[in-house]
């Protein structure tokens, strides 16, 4: 029985990388032999089983056989035969193919029959072996790569394989909650525009989103959007996202802000007007089909319907004001506002020459709340209840009191309108 170290933590380890947790594969051992030394057994679909002690994940050798179609098609097999080359024959890239021995010390320490060193150094994102085109959820990988490790390439004999499947049909089989999986992680590396950049130039993301392939070469309104096409546009604000470090919430917000844009008719581009409206309904069919988490697309949701009226809060009165901070629910959820402001500052500030430009409707629309904040609702119930008024007059009396206070604060600052951001996004 002989334990190496495998996969990410090797990987991380030799770019000088934080190393979060370790993947370890076991050579030479059955399940009994596992639980004879006290691991615990946790895989379902192959023997895997956690240590004793740390917790840490150790899987027994494995192959694995094509035998049907997607991400499950796979017979696999582990046996105390099963060698550490062929465990690592079916890894999906070579910086993902190296082992250590378990006391690794120095380079002597490796086992890297696939030359994933020479690739970490060359910055390649380069498969392993041709199985690689037997599980679709490598192309999603490979672009998720793309993403983290921003200054590697994705080798062209790689490209070209991706492309191939895409073309054979194995991206049609690639299961939500994977797609969903690999899309959220992506979302949330460095620069998650290049994750986009690999699945447009393989094909898949035709297949997997073509709600936001139609971006690309779609006309902005150029007297807002400098770069002009949609798509590029949206790459910018997924990396301004990136930038602030925006939660997975706000950056899927901004994935699909514009996705009405994609929609438009041709006799009315570069205008997009009613845009918000279809990206609310092509969000929800794209939440729906990859299942996305109900906190994403409802903050989504929010984003894509009102980024506009957020971005031209400058020209608002109290009354609009006020009616903007009740269709984001923003009395009740305070703290989800903040994120509508920050995916709505993404989308302002990802434009050539904007990236360092103040975003003042945060403000602005903060303070708005925290006029209405100051209603006390139960005051205002209670003089109803002393006029005879009940139900809807109630509430119609507190949404008075609350134009009221925004339309004080509004007089008592004379806050200057902020610099108007027109249709940004």
């Amino acid at each position: 029985m002989q334990i190496y170290m495998v996969g990410g933590a090797v990987r991380d380890r030799l770019l000088g990388r934080p190393v979060n947790d370790h993947d370890w594969v076991v050579v030479g051992a059955t399940p009994d032999d596992m639980v004879a030394r006290g691991y615990l057994p946790v895989g379902r679909d192959f023997p895997v089983f956690l240590h004793p002690e740390t917790r840490e994940e150790y899987a027994l050798a494995r192959t694995e056989r094509k035998s049907g179609r997607g991400y499950r098609g796979f017979v696999v097999q582990t046996s105390p035969d099963v060698t550490l080359e062929e465990d690592l024959s079916r890894r999906d890239l070579t910086i993902n193919a190296i082992a250590a021995s378990a006391d690794w010390t120095g380079a002597e320490d490796l086992f890297d029959p696939y030359g994933g060193a020479r690739d970490l150094q060359a910055r390649v994102l380069r498969h392993v072996t041709d199985s690689f085109r037997e599980d679709p959820v490598r192309i999603l990988r490979v672009a998720r790569f793309a993403a983290r490790f921003t200054d590697f390439t994705v080798a062209p004999e790689t490209m070209q394989l991706m492309r191939e499947m895409v073309h054979d049909g194995e991206a049609d089989h690639l299961v939500p909650e994977r797609v969903w999986q690999e899309l959220a992680r992506g979302l949330m590396e460095p620069q998650p525009s290049r994750m986009f950049d690999v699945l447009r130039d393989c094909g898949a993301l035709a297949v997997v989103l073509p709600e936001v392939e139609r971006l690309w070469g779609v006309p902005q309104r150029p007297e807002y959007h400098p770069e002009v096409d949609t798509g590029v546009h949206l790459m910018m604000v997924l990396d301004m996202a990136a930038h602030l470090q925006a939660p997975l919430t706000v950056r899927f917000a901004c994935l699909t802000h514009d996705l009405g844009k994609g929609t438009t008719p041709h006799d009315v581009l570069p205008r997009h007007i009613g845009h918000e409206q279809r990206s609310a309904r092509l969000l929800k069919a794209v939440c729906e089909r990859l299942r996305v988490p109900v906190e994403c697309r409802e903050l989504a949701d929010v984003v894509a319907r009102e980024h506009g009226n957020i971005h031209r809060s400058g020209d608002l009165g109290a009354a609009a004001l006020v009616r903007l901070l009740e269709r984001c629910d923003a009395i009740r959820k305070p703290a989800r506002l903040d994120e509508i402001l920050l995916a709505c500052e993404c989308d302002a500030r990802g434009r050539l020459g904007f990236a360092d430009r103040p975003y003042p409707q945060r403000a602005r629309i903060n303070a708005a709340l925290a006029a209405v904040q100051s209603v006390t609702t139960s005051s205002v119930a209670a003089h109803a209840a002393q006029l005879g008024l009940s139900g809807p007059k109630v509430g119609e009396m507190i949404h008075a009191a609350r134009v009221q206070a925004v339309a004080d604060w509004l007089h008592a600052t004379a806050q200057p309108a902020p610099e108007p951001q027109g249709n940004a996004g």
